[in-house]
């Protein structure tokens, strides 16, 4: 399966990595050039034990890449994921400017044949798959696709080892 995933934090880096230690081919993209060319290089941003590795082992094999492009990868992707940050608004709620700029650069990305699978990997509240579809039919009202919410309940330090669990079980 080929993956894109939007977002390089930990969340997105984790479940990226993981991905692509399970066999599928994955892109992680990330705006920050200087982050996207220190992950090539093999050198993580965060700490996670046996993230690293990981990491350096499917670069080498090929599974995964990194890029600040998402109109390279999106459109041959079986799957995008949403995998960036929600912080905290002034008044208590999730923050979500970062998923709907992400999913207007998805609607711009993807041409409006094939289908397509969208998945939000950020914290995000109730409705937010709702309001990800129209943003992105909203930039190209011709696209087909689903979106959903896979949510993310990793813990630091055990990040890695939670996430093969859960995908391997």
């Amino acid at each position: 399966m080929k993956l894109t995933i939007v977002g390089t934090g930990y969340v997105g880096l984790v479940s990226g990595v993981c991905f692509s230690e399970l066999g599928h081919e994955v892109v992680c993209i990330d705006k920050m050039e200087d982050k996207v060319a220190q992950l090539r290089s093999g050198k993580s941003p965060i700490y996670e034990p046996g993230l690293e590795e990981l990491l350096q082992k499917n670069i080498q094999s090929g599974r995964l890449t990194f890029d600040t492009d998402l109109s390279a990868s999106a459109p041959s992707s079986d799957v995008i994921m949403i995998a960036v940050g929600t912080p905290q608004a002034e008044d208590g709620s999730a923050d979500m400017k970062y998923v709907h700029t992400v999913a207007k650069e998805i609607g711009q990305a993807l041409p409006s044949t094939g289908q397509y699978v969208v998945v939000n990997k950020s914290t995000v509240p109730v409705g937010t798959a709702d309001q990800v579809k129209e943003i992105i039919h909203n930039m190209n009202e011709d696209i087909d696709v689903a979106v959903c919410s896979v949510p993310e309940f990793l813990r630091e330090g055990s990040a890695v080892k939670d996430t093969m669990n859960q995908i391997a079980s």
